[in-house]
């Protein structure tokens, strides 16, 4: 184990506990919100605020991007939320950081707006739908699954742009009682939709989608957990998994091979790792994109890293004084060519007179931005309202 230094960078200006971090549009920005429902956008290059505004009423529970072109949010007020902020609509907010004013902000255009449920703190989980065609006219269609609102021991999965709900009652026919969702991720393992979900009762459970006949099966349960679920994350291309808990175990999971994920697997199967870390309370759970490293928010104020392969710490980041909820990696990109210039093609509307225009300052930004884009960034939110950059490995 190896004690970290200090942050590269504190970002304040939140008024209230931070509990969702995203970075996107290739690492050039990072959005945090807060407790009180504030969501702030920074510009990771100059580390101030691009775009401040009250996205919810009550609390965020999760954050990310839709094509780098919007933002999408989740609050305890039971809305999820699809904000617009192209490039070129970040001029035309507020930058005053809501430590400073609780005041209206002008908040992005909301494009579209989602009744779910927030009983339970589980935040949203998405992923872009991979047999959608091609849309020149607009983003790629995503797929949000969220606890359900008719049921909130079941998970239900919502469509957009087209707002229907495709698929409801996910887990109602589990033959074990789990209680509540508490944490979510939904994605392809190959072209299969599935999802994976961590409960009330410490039980992990992956469902698998068989498209012909529209059905959820259950492919894998384990209950390596005493105490609820916190977090959970999975490897690149979901061939394991890992979950948190209030207790302190932190568990690995394999996905169980082809020929054998079928819905006749009722035999829970053990983790093929687990580990007591002696530390209750890691929630956040979150993987690099290379998956050779995962890290946790403690409620003891530690931010802690793992080996994904061996899960050994190999850091504890040390700074702030309270609890800390979620952190987040920046993304680790495999090509060494130049940065784009912010997919301004894809988030711009008034054409090419801005990126002339602006071509120097691009070419400047994009000296900082290619150094962010390589550094191995961790953001760290905690209770006391700021977010800590640390350059892990």
């Amino acid at each position: 184990m190896q004690l970290a230094q200090q942050p590269v960078y504190v970002m304040r200006g939140h008024a209230a506990p931070i509990h969702a971090l995203h970075f996107y549009r290739s690492n050039s920005r990072l959005v945090s919100a807060d407790a009180d429902g504030w969501a702030v956008v920074w510009n990771l290059a100059t580390r101030r605020p691009v775009a401040v505004w009250k996205a919810h009423d009550g609390a965020v529970l999760g954050v990310s991007d839709w094509d780098d072109c919007s933002i999408v949010t989740h609050g305890r007020d039971n809305k999820i939320y699809v904000w617009q902020l192209r490039l070129g609509d970040e001029a035309g907010l507020d930058t005053e950081l809501p430590a400073a004013s609780q005041s209206d902000r002008r908040h992005p255009w909301l494009l579209h707006s989602l009744e779910v449920n927030a009983l339970n703190f589980c935040a949203f989980s998405m992923c872009y739908e991979i047999h959608s065609g091609p849309n020149s006219d607009g983003p790629r269609a995503i797929m949000i699954a969220v606890p359900s609102s008719r049921d909130p021991n079941t998970i239900d999965i919502y469509h957009l742009p087209s707002g229907n709900r495709r698929h409801v009652a996910i887990g109602s026919d589990l033959s074990f009682k789990t209680g509540m969702p508490m944490a979510l991720k939904l994605l392809y393992m190959g072209s299969c939709l599935s999802l994976i979900a961590g409960y009330e009762s410490g039980h992990a459970v992956v469902f698998s989608l068989d498209s012909s006949a529209q059905a959820w099966s259950t492919i894998y349960y384990s209950k390596p957990h005493t105490q609820p679920v916190l977090s959970l994350d999975s490897t690149p291309g979901g061939l394991s998994f890992y979950t948190s808990s209030a207790d302190s175990i932190i568990a690995k999971h394999q996905m169980p091979p082809d020929d054998t994920a079928t819905a006749s697997n009722t035999a829970a199967s053990p983790p093929s790792l687990m580990i007591n870390t002696h530390h209750a309370g890691q929630q956040g759970l979150v993987l690099r994109s290379d998956g050779k490293v995962f890290a946790t928010a403690g409620w003891d104020s530690r931010i802690r890293v793992y080996s994904g392969k061996t899960m050994k710490e190999v850091a504890v980041l040390k700074w702030h004084k309270e609890g800390c909820y979620t952190v987040a990696f920046a993304r680790i990109f495999d090509d060494t060519g130049p940065l784009p210039e912010l997919s301004t093609e894809l988030c711009t509307t008034t054409g090419n007179e801005i990126v002339q225009t602006n071509q120097a300052t691009l070419t400047v930004a994009q000296l900082r931005e290619n150094r962010t884009k390589k550094s191995h960034i961790l953001a760290a939110g905690s209770k006391d309202g700021r977010v800590s950059l640390w350059e892990v490995f």
